[in-house]
């Protein structure tokens, strides 16, 4: 079935990842994406490449133009309150054995950019727009548009609409936050108009007590930017701080700001300039570090893709462009039939997500709360990075075979590109 009649909802790195494939496979394909958002949203932090999604990308022929437009970030400096260092991760230069900082380190809109730019003429899209609800028939499913209340009917239904997918709710007949695990860590997004990194291509990441990180990145911007994070770290003790945090994300931007400002005050090192940093920022969001394991990823002819079916710490957005590659290859891979497709794609990314770490107190861990628990930590770290163990870690597991995990699929009959 070359002229399959699909609804996507949600038009990021998920969505644009399928649709290309997807194309390649069938290029008659009438493919109609709904976006919630007035326009595209080609903002966001800084994102990286990992495992299988590397090999996609090449595949894809995108590799030398996400490489071009990557931060340049050279690795991570672990700093004091004195902004003194306290210890380096650096990149490996190798994307089979990647550090913290990937070597395809790209901010979220200009990845999005680049997989939306080539098929944008060859879909329909439909901005500030939602799906109310839907049905599945015998061999179609029926949706129901929140704003124009129009009833169409599709013969897949793609929900790319992230990890609190309302379209997973419906499909799985429960509230959309039942599946998320709360990581305990919130985080506000913006761009700082001035370069605090100085020229340096190195990431900065600060500890204060009670869970606060300043996480400075490079922006390649020419007129001198720098990517602010601010991140707080809640343990199941600081329930009253972690609900202040989910309250203040519900009362919107303003809130949160007023928010870190107070958390943030007295925190030491640059915390006064990346306040002001935030307050001028243009791009300023937030949200919380959330996982998702959903029981099933289809059900009849809806499918869930990207963080709508398996958020994951780290490496979401190779997941994403993972889930889009397969998804389209099985529907290749049976011709056009859906039922048999999702199973398919089901039957070889649950398995894979199951088995990846969780991330569950990994933050926790990695940002003590108290200045005893940080001087250790930072002990730890320069001891670690003085005797280059980091980098024989990598060297050694490299030599073994021990690279990323990749996701083992079929080898999919692409069709030859002219």
């Amino acid at each position: 079935m070359s002229n399959l009649n699909i609804l996507i909802s949600g038009f990021g790195i998920a969505g644009g990842a399928f649709v290309l494939c997807m194309l390649r496979a069938y290029p008659d394909a009438k493919i109609t994406i709904v976006e919630r958002d007035p326009t595209l949203r080609l903002t966001g932090a800084s994102v990286d490449i990992r495992s299988s999604a590397v090999d996609i990308i090449k595949w894809l022929g995108l590799e030398p133009t996400i490489r071009e437009q990557t931060t340049n970030e050279q690795g991570l400096h672990f700093v004091d309150a004195n902004g003194k260092g306290v210890a380096t991760i650096g990149a490996t230069g190798n994307s089979d054995s990647q550090s913290f900082t990937s070597e395809y380190e790209i901010f979220r809109g200009a990845l999005a950019k680049i997989f939306i730019d080539p098929i944008i003429d060859r879909v329909t899209t439909v901005f500030d727009e939602s799906i109310h609800h839907f049905e599945q028939r015998e061999d179609k499913v029926r949706v129901t548009f929140a704003k124009s209340k129009a009833v169409k009917e599709y013969d897949l239904l793609v929900a790319a609409d992230g990890y609190r997918s309302k379209i997973r709710g419906t499909m799985l007949n429960t509230q959309p936050e039942e599946h998320i695990r709360d990581l305990g860590a919130h985080v506000a997004y913006f761009t700082i108009k001035k370069d605090l990194l100085q020229g340096a291509r190195l990431a900065k990441w600060y500890n204060a007590t009670n869970g606060r990180v300043i996480f400075l990145r490079p922006d390649p911007d020419p007129a001198g930017r720098t990517r602010g994070n601010l991140i707080m770290v809640t343990t199941n003790r600081e329930l009253k701080t972690r609900t202040r945090l989910d309250n203040a994300l519900r009362q919107g931007n303003e809130t949160y700001m007023a928010l870190m400002e107070e958390l943030f005050r007295d925190a030491g090192w640059l915390a006064p300039e990346v306040l002001q940093g935030m307050r001028e920022s243009d791009d300023f969001y937030s949200s919380p570090f959330g996982l998702v394991r959903s029981p099933k990823l289809h059900s009849d002819r809806v499918v869930l893709l990207g963080d709508a079916g398996y958020a994951t710490f780290g490496i979401g957005t190779s997941l994403a462009i993972i889930g889009g590659y397969v998804l389209a290859g099985e529907l290749l891979r049976h011709s056009g039939h859906v039922e048999a497709a999702l199973k398919g794609y089901g039957d070889i990314m649950q398995p894979h997500v199951n088995t990846l770490p969780s991330g569950e107190n990994m933050m926790q861990w990695f940002n003590p709360q108290t200045w005893w628990g940080i001087s250790i930590r930072n002990a730890i770290l320069a001891v670690a990075t003085g005797l280059k163990l980091d980098k024989l870690a990598t060297m050694a597991a490299s030599a073994l075979g021990f690279t990323e995990k990749k996701v083992a699929m079929p080898d999919y009959p692409w069709p030859a590109v002219e």
